[in-house]
């Protein structure tokens, strides 16, 4: 056990410590279904915050593991809609990091944070991620849409098997949940 928590806080130093690799380097270099597939994966911030959101709702919400994934998709693709209506919304990169570390937190916090509330925070900021991924669509806008859809859909359901995982150990999910603060914290604070 001291040997798993040693190795937890050397993560956490270690993401701290990391520089952020945000997804978003700039508009214009997302075409088709490929690089929607690759974009969320290609960012720290976009891959912490949807395996988290899995995370988060398998220890807060183990009978309804499902609720939490399922909004942040449909209020992601509400925050894409939003873009391709040229309807903006005020620090896009800004929320996004700060996704990163209020996830962590509610991993860290579990099932002491009600579900509903849980479920807002996630849908919230997911109109944030899904904004920043239409933003920066160009051609197949159609395709490109489904794959980073798909790959969200594919971080969540990982983020679930590693929170039921976690769910039985809370020194686990706690380490778990202060890497991905942490990570959030220094692409809040950091850049």
């Amino acid at each position: 056990m001291r040997h798993a928590i040693l190795k937890l806080g050397a993560a956490a130093s270690l993401a701290v410590l990391a520089s952020p690799a945000l997804a978003h380097v700039g508009a214009g270099h997302a075409d088709g279904f490929a690089a929607g597939i690759a974009h969320p994966l290609m960012g720290l911030d976009h891959l912490l915050a949807m395996a988290a959101v899995g995370v988060w709702s398998a220890v807060a919400m183990p009978s309804r593991v499902l609720v939490a994934p399922a909004t942040f998709v449909a209020m992601m693709m509400t925050g894409a809609a939003l873009a391709f209506a040229g309807i903006g919304l005020p620090a896009v990169e800004g929320m996004i990091a700060l996704s990163v570390l209020a996830l962590g937190i509610m991993i860290v916090a579990g099932a002491g944070l009600p579900g509903m509330l849980g479920i807002g925070l996630a849908g919230f900021f997911a109109l944030f991620h899904g904004h920043a991924h239409a933003s920066e669509t160009t051609g197949a806008a159609l395709a490109y849409i489904a794959g980073f859809t798909l790959s969200t859909a594919a971080l969540h359901l990982a983020g679930t098997g590693i929170g039921l995982r976690l769910a039985s150990s809370p020194w686990a999910r706690a380490g778990l949940g202060m890497v991905v603060a942490g990570s959030g914290a220094t692409l809040v604070f950091g850049g």
